[in-house]
């Protein structure tokens, strides 16, 4: 889970939220990028590759789905 300790977290309702990737996907957004399906997190830049499917491995038969989980805006 995302922690932050000073306040100025907003919370958005974006469709960019509901976007999956599959390992080796381009992320679309600067950010923290969660795993559905397990809660693994990774911060990184736009336009990079998501960790590739041996990253790491679930115990279970479900597959890694990363979800943008914290965008972070930056200011032009």
């Amino acid at each position: 889970m995302a922690l932050y300790k000073y306040a100025g977290v907003t919370q958005s309702n974006d469709v960019a939220f509901d976007k999956e990737f599959s390992p080796g996907n381009k992320a679309e957004w600067h950010g923290i990028y969660k795993c559905k399906n397990c809660g693994d997190e990774i911060a990184i830049a736009e336009g990079h590759v998501l960790p590739p499917q041996n990253h790491h491995q679930h115990t279970d038969a479900k597959p890694i789905v990363w979800r943008l989980f914290v965008y972070s805006q930056q200011k032009k």
